[in-house]
């Protein structure tokens, strides 16, 4: 948000579009579950879409919520001693937690830019991505989510089903109902009009 003046015409038009997809109360959601995943030691942020970028922008957050959905050993955020406070590195935490979200398992369309964060270009996008990886870490079930699992939806999952080679070769003797059927038809009793009349 630094060295940036106001938006006039069609770029506030814009801009306030971006920002009336912001949900207030997918806020409170996001912020219980993360200081349920993190603990209290992550604080809380003010109330409003300032005050939840303002809580997210150093990536601090980020890293320690990606990292709780880990198991002990394997940690995919290294997160530094003391909050960074250079602008580049703050970035290079959110991106650092951009890739890790991604390698958890969020779609590539539902990752946030960095920017979208560290600037609030677009912040209904970060809900957005923490909404994936919520619903991620209720669907895989693995033990490492903390939180109320109604908070977020669990994502389908694949269900393969194994035939054997006898219920492959039945199935090939079944005619199906895409292909029709002429069991039980005839044409008997239909009539298709009047026939058509020659005359010479």
């Amino acid at each position: 948000m630094a060295n940036k003046g106001p938006a006039y015409g069609m770029s506030r038009d814009v801009q306030s579009k971006i920002e009336k997809k912001y949900d207030d109360e997918l806020e409170e959601r996001l912020v219980e579950w993360i200081v349920a995943q993190c603990g209290t030691a992550v604080g809380r942020p003010e109330r409003g879409r300032l005050g939840f970028q303002v809580w997210l922008k150093n990536g601090i957050v980020l890293s320690q919520l990606v990292n709780s959905l880990y198991p002990a050993g394997s940690k995919p955020v290294k997160i530094p001693d003391t909050p960074p406070t250079m602008v580049f590195k703050q970035m290079e935490q959110i991106a650092q937690f951009l890739k890790a979200a991604e390698d958890y398992g969020v779609v590539k369309t539902d990752v946030f830019q960095t920017v979208d964060l560290f600037e609030a270009k677009d912040m209904a996008a970060v809900q957005r991505t923490l909404m994936a990886l919520g619903s991620l870490a209720v669907t895989k079930n693995d033990g490492n989510y903390h939180g109320d699992p109604s908070w977020f939806m669990k994502k389908a999952q694949e269900h393969k089903r194994e035939f054997t080679e006898s219920q492959l070769k039945e199935g090939k003797n079944v005619i199906g109902l895409q292909m029709g059927s002429n069991k039980g038809a005839s044409q008997a009793g239909m009539s298709y009009g009047r026939p058509r009349q020659i005359i010479s």
